[in-house]
């Protein structure tokens, strides 16, 4: 518990006073963001707000937990985790990404930083890498089967087997790259208004927390029900999503309407592909559709109105992604921001439900 309170304590800390350090020097450097010019028009306003906000927020999580794991090495000799730290690269590697992303459109003075062939590209070797060191590292919390290998057949045919770990192998990575590049991309398209990328996210990770923590506290080398639960390291991942919610909760203090800064690509990239693959390490890839409810809605608005646009020329909604719809129906933005983390929690609450449920069914407690 003292390891969880001081990566909380620091991620804060680090993000309250490094935010304005972070601003005084992007409006020195006048790295201030491009509003597209086909959006709201009351966004225009916003015109030249220092961005790139999401360095302080990486940084945040990462020196949180790293103060956490100095203090557990120090007190125990307990070495850093593998799963925590694939899960680290995966956030990092992606903020990278969205930093030569958000760079790219200061230099340019545009709204538009990478082509979106140049960020896919860029997505799939980052997740690509990831997947790939999931299978080498040794942890739990990677692709079980296709470490171990799959085989199809029996033991005798081993060139069958060996096909079975190679398809197996195949698919966890075109399954990873599935999920990194949804879910950043996702965080990303919510990320439009004062707010609303940071809050969603705060309470997104700390429904995570919740699922690890109790994975830590009552599964760890559990098998309940002859149902063995084998993820890897869960106190370490505990850790670090309530690192990402604090550090977006500090963020929050500069970032609501009106914001002083904004994440950009560098906060939106790195909090998706975080969200990614702490499903991946949690085994709660499926779940995290609910979880992640409200990016969901918004990546599927945009999704909806490109393909109903080029099939009939007509739109669904005002503007994609659906939070600009209820801004140009009329409604004002820290009410859109506000009514839209309040669906993000209804979402967690659900999955939080349904993830106890699974638990106690498979446990026994349910049916007693």
């Amino acid at each position: 518990m003292i390891a969880l309170i001081i990566g909380i304590l620091v991620s804060f800390i680090v993000t309250i006073v490094g935010t304005p350090l972070l601003i005084r020097l992007v409006h020195r450097l006048h790295y201030g963001q491009y509003i597209r010019q086909d959006g709201p028009q009351s966004h225009q306003v916003k015109r030249g707000t220092p961005t790139l906000g999401g360095v302080v927020i990486n940084l945040a999580i990462l020196l949180g937990w790293l103060a956490s794991a100095t203090y557990r090495y120090c007190r125990s000799g307990e070495t850093p985790s593998p799963s925590a730290v694939l899960v680290l690269f995966a956030m990092l590697s992606m903020g990278l990404l969205g930093f030569i992303d958000d760079f790219a459109k200061v230099r340019k003075k545009q709204s538009e930083g990478l082509t979106v062939r140049g960020k896919f590209i860029g997505q799939f070797i980052l997740a690509t890498i990831y997947a790939v060191l999931s299978l080498m590292i040794p942890t739990k919390s990677g692709f079980a089967s296709a470490q171990a290998g799959i085989s199809f057949v029996e033991k005798p045919f081993i060139s069958f087997e060996f096909a079975g770990r190679v398809i197996a192998i195949v698919l966890f990575v075109i399954w990873v790259n599935f999920l990194m590049a949804a879910w950043s991309n996702a965080v990303n398209l919510t990320d439009g208004l004062d707010g609303l990328a940071a809050g969603s996210s705060m309470i997104a990770f700390v429904g995570f927390a919740v699922i690890a923590f109790w994975e830590s506290y009552h599964l760890k080398g559990a098998d309940h029900g002859g149902f063995a639960y084998a993820v890897s390291d869960p106190l370490d991942l505990t850790i670090i999503a309530v690192c990402a919610a604090v550090a977006c909760l500090g963020f929050l203090w500069y970032n609501t309407n009106p914001a002083s800064i904004f994440m950009g690509d560098t906060g939106s990239l790195a909090l998706g592909g975080l969200f990614a693959a702490l499903s991946i390490a949690t085994h709660t890839e499926v779940l995290a559709v609910i979880l992640g409810g409200l990016f969901v809605i918004e990546a599927m608005s945009d999704v909806i109105q490109v393909g109903y646009f080029k099939m009939t020329h007509k739109r669904v909604f005002k503007m994609a992604p659906i939070h600009h719809h209820f801004e140009l129906l009329g409604w004002q933005e820290s009410k859109v921001v506000v009514r839209f983390w309040i669906i993000e929690l209804i979402f967690v609450v659900i999955a939080l439900v349904l993830f106890y449920g699974d638990w106690a069914s498979r446990s026994g407690l349910l049916f007693g």
